[in-house]
């Protein structure tokens, strides 16, 4: 390979089985990168988004995310992917720490392959937005919205990056919404969130907590297939609302991606920090000639 020549894998998060679950690009060597080499990079690989490692003084190692469009702080489901293609390469299981643009983050990683990433601390801030203007932005009923909001009013919750959790009544009620991408990014861009995560706890399998979908089109990602900052933040929503009254669930399930052909779970586990797990599977693994490195305009005066 020559110079510019860079390893690049797609890593299917939070999956056992090939081509399901939401697929993450992986640049394991990415010191020499430049961000818009980066940014490229991210673009050609035309996932949701791409990590790429590099050294880190403040950690075991350093990570950056860029979707195809934009770099963003934190993703789960990349780094979901990124640590089992470590444990592919012999990676030992144990807890490892990882330097992000939200700080540094301990990740552990089971014999079994199954990567934990301890997330950021919980934020919840309650949204002032009109059910008129969530139910047009996301295509869906009014009144389903309506019917849980007494107990779960729309919010932007964050363990690292905000989303704005919408919860609705049925299950048929997620798998129908036709969102309008276009005022999804505004209501967005408005409340300061990455996405919206639309839920309901009337999920496809009886042992799941609930099924989810995430839309994220101002970050350039029309829909999410499974989203790991999404879950986390879910969790921690959960928990500041009560959803369990005093008897929160040790480990919550998260259906998603069904609506999209790519099903997922994500595990979750709620306490002084919020915890997501999850394994996942290489499905390419090769090499991709890197753009030059755009050099700085000198101005001589």
């Amino acid at each position: 390979m020559t110079d510019s020549t860079i390893r690049v894998l797609q890593v299917d998060a939070f999956t056992d089985d090939p081509l399901s679950g939401n697929p993450a690009g992986v640049v394991p060597n990415a010191d020499d990168l430049t961000d818009d080499q980066m940014q490229a990079i991210a673009a050609e690989m035309a996932v949701s988004e791409t990590a790429f490692l590099t050294e880190s003084l403040e950690a075991d190692r350093r990570v950056r995310y860029f979707t195809p469009t934009q770099e963003v702080d934190l993703c789960g489901h990349a780094t979901i992917g990124t640590f089992a293609h470590l444990h592919d390469e012999g990676l030992e299981p144990g807890t490892t720490t990882l330097e992000t643009n939200v700080g540094v983050l301990e990740i552990d990683l089971e014999t079994d392959g199954t990567v934990w990433m301890t997330q950021d601390a919980a934020t919840v801030r309650e949204v002032d937005v009109g059910y008129d203007r969530l139910a047009e932005a996301l295509g869906v009923d009014r009144a389903a919205l309506e019917g849980v909001s007494a107990d779960l009013p729309p919010a932007v919750a964050s363990t690292g990056l905000p989303w704005l959790m919408v919860p609705i009544t049925y299950l048929s009620d997620v798998g129908s919404a036709a969102p309008d991408l276009q005022a999804v990014a505004s209501l967005t861009d408005d409340l300061d969130a990455a996405g919206v995560y639309l839920f309901s706890f009337d999920a496809l399998e009886a042992e799941s907590t609930l099924h989810g979908r995430a839309f994220a089109p101002g970050s350039g990602v029309d829909e999410d297939p499974v989203t790991g900052t999404a879950s986390g933040a879910v969790g921690a929503y959960l928990d500041h609302y009560g959803a369990f009254d005093d008897d929160f669930p040790e480990e919550l399930r998260l259906e998603q991606g069904h609506y999209v052909d790519r099903p997922g779970v994500v595990r979750v586990r709620v306490g002084p920090r919020v915890r997501v797990g999850g394994r996942g599977v290489t499905v390419l693994d090769g090499s991709l000639l890197a753009p030059e490195a755009a050099e700085d305009d000198i101005l001589e005066v």
